[in-house]
């Protein structure tokens, strides 16, 4: 969407210098109040997108549709009160035809091509010509002069908008493909899980043999660092023990634990790496309306590891205190990380999600030791997004940052 609104403010621009030159060099008559307006019409809405949320967000397929129509309508209505296509910069219809072969499908920008050229008909017979009496346009050097600004323009505009286009698809791929990578291997985690049962039962032997001899050294061993270290294999043959017997429970209780969780226990895991620190609290809390119970949710690597990842960058910036808070009612389920940190800074707010955006710290200021990329929160805001999430990013009122990720809860819930 950023895209779309940075290119209007080229177009607007374009449109100032051809009434300029329209006015000054050419002297052609046309109504100034009628063409100004129309210019502010276009700024105007380029203003009330920048201002609104969606700035932040993949423009959907229909809005650039939208968009780029009423930026062909304005501009063929702003030719044809000045000139028509003996206007040099009737050239400036080229523009959204331009966005629309690189931001629609095939069959939608054939269309809208199609649009253009019946606009361009419409210059061509419909707008009065604005010659001088007796004069011919090859006559005029001012004319001439203005063609050359216009082709200039029109060149400046095709070859920055491909070399544009071209590096934010670039930038954009390679981090779809760590995003990629990062799914991936949340998933093989997950699918550990499962490969870990059927192992617990073939390590259970090996495992037992080890523990019995490191019994023997420690029985038989003298004082001193040996005996030390005999002692830590019993004790970590132990561990290992517990955690095979929980890895080899039954398929069924396994399913349930794995498969499916509460809502409650879905964000008592995301805080779980960050309880207990000592410099700052992290707080979970569920709430609901009256008489509605709590979803469950399947257990989805890429929902995890988003919303800990919001919650990783809040543990950088909090001052003393996060708050993880899981809402829902019978039509939805949100999840909102709350810190009382400095918040989101105004130089990055309209940027959040995207890749390489970042004010983190570098390690060593860092409570978490990761150094800031700008590609933790557009990695998590992709992968909620392909689950039907839809992301937010907000300060607070008395400060801190507020990252919230909304759901239908029939894309999220566990069924029975």
């Amino acid at each position: 969407m950023r895209t779309l609104i940075a290119l209007r403010v080229a177009c607007v621009v374009g449109e100032l210098v051809m009434l300029g030159v329209v006015w000054k060099v050419l002297h052609w008559p046309f109504a100034p109040s009628t063409c100004l307006g129309l210019v502010a019409a276009s700024a105007a809405m380029n203003l009330a997108l920048s201002l609104s949320p969606a700035a932040r967000r993949e423009a959907k397929t229909w809005e650039i549709g939208a968009q780029l129509a009423f930026d062909l309508a304005q501009m063929t209505a702003l030719v044809a009160l000045t000139g028509g296509l003996a206007n040099p910069f009737a050239l400036l219809i080229i523009a959204p035809v331009t966005v629309s072969g690189r931001g629609l499908p095939m069959r939608d920008a054939i269309s809208f091509c199609l649009l253009a050229i019946g606009a361009a008909f419409v210059l061509a017979y419909a707008a009065p010509a604005p010659w001088a009496p007796g004069a011919a346009a090859g006559d005029f050097l001012a004319y001439r002069t203005a063609r050359l600004v216009a082709m200039i323009f029109a060149i400046v505009f095709t070859t920055g908008y491909a070399a544009w286009s071209s590096a934010e698809t670039a930038r954009r791929e390679l981090a779809l493909n760590i995003t990629e990578t990062v799914l991936a291997r949340e998933q093989r985690l997950s699918a550990l899980g499962a490969l870990a049962a059927a192992a617990a039962h073939e390590l259970g032997t090996p495992l037992a043999t080890i523990a019995i001899v490191a019994t023997e050294l420690v029985r038989e061993a003298p004082e001193g660092p040996m005996r030390d270290d005999a002692q830590l294999l019993v004790e970590q043959a132990k561990r290992c023990r517990d955690i095979l017997k929980k890895l080899a429970e039954t398929p069924e209780r396994r399913d349930a634990v794995h498969e499916r969780l509460s809502l409650l226990h879905f964000v008592r895991e995301v805080i779980e790496p960050h309880a207990g620190h000592g410099e700052v609290r992290v707080e979970a809390l569920v709430t609901g309306p009256p008489g509605v119970a709590a979803p469950d949710l399947w257990r989805r690597p890429e929902i995890l590891h988003a919303i800990s990842t919001f919650v990783e960058n809040a543990f950088d910036f909090a001052r003393s205190e996060i708050l993880l808070t899981a809402r829902f009612d019978v039509d939805y389920v949100a999840i909102e990380v709350r810190d009382d940190g400095p918040g989101f800074s105004p130089a990055i707010m309209a940027r959040l999600g995207e890749p390489y955006v970042t004010s983190r710290p570098g390690a060593e200021g860092s409570r978490t030791g990761h150094v800031g990329m700008g590609l933790g929160f557009f990695i998590a805001k992709t992968l909620l997004e392909r689950t039907g999430a839809r992301v937010s990013f907000a300060n607070g009122a008395r400060g801190g940052a507020i990252v919230t990720a909304r759901w239908p809860r029939s894309a999220v819930e566990a069924s029975s």
